[in-house]
Formats: C-alpha cells, structure tokens, sequence
C-alpha cells in the first residue's frame, strides 16, 4: 500500500513539473497577445534608450488608468516625435513592460 501512495505522489509530482512551465508559457503568450491603441501627448523622448514618456487616458484592454508612462520602443519608430507631439499609438505588455509597436502624430 505505502509503495502505490510513492508511486501516486511521484506521479503527481511529475506532472507539477511539467504543467508548470506549460501554464507559464500559457501566461505568457496570453500576455504578448494584449495590446491597445490609444492617443496621448509625448511629454519626454528619449530615442537612444528607446523610451517615450506618454500622458494618456484610461486604457482599459491593459488595466492601465488614465497617466503619464514611460514606454519601450524601438528607436526608429521616434523618429520625428517629440515633446508636445499629440499622438495616436499602439502599446502591448511585453514581459511585464509595456511597449510603444506603433505611433504617429
């Protein structure tokens, strides 16, 4: 009896480790997939780390409040933005930061 409990806990334990790393990767994908478009106004650029600090409303698809964010973005997508530029831009949650993959005046 003890032996088939080891087994059955053995093989529970298993199955942890593997559904894990699964459930992860679930999270994960479902978080890539959240992206929004909003508009705003640029308060701060900054193209060589690739940020761009962004006053905007309520974005609701990613639980962000109406505030002032600093983003990620690829540098070559600031070309031309600047502070006091009324935009209109595209963010998503990327492992746990929120990034700009699209913006225009």
């Amino acid at each position: 009896m003890a032996g088939r409990m080891c087994l059955g806990l053995a093989a529970f334990g298993m199955l942890a480790v593997w559904a894990a790393p699964l459930a992860q990767a679930q999270s994960a994908n479902q978080e890539a997939a959240v992206s929004a478009s909003a508009s705003g106004e640029v308060r701060r650029v900054d193209a060589a780390a690739g940020k761009v600090t962004i006053r905007h409303g309520e974005i609701s698809a990613l639980d962000l409040p109406a505030m002032t964010l600093v983003y990620q973005a690829d540098p070559a997508l600031l070309a031309g933005i600047k502070p006091g530029d009324k935009v209109r831009f595209t963010a998503a949650r990327q492992s746990g930061r929120y990034v700009v993959t699209e913006i225009s005046k």
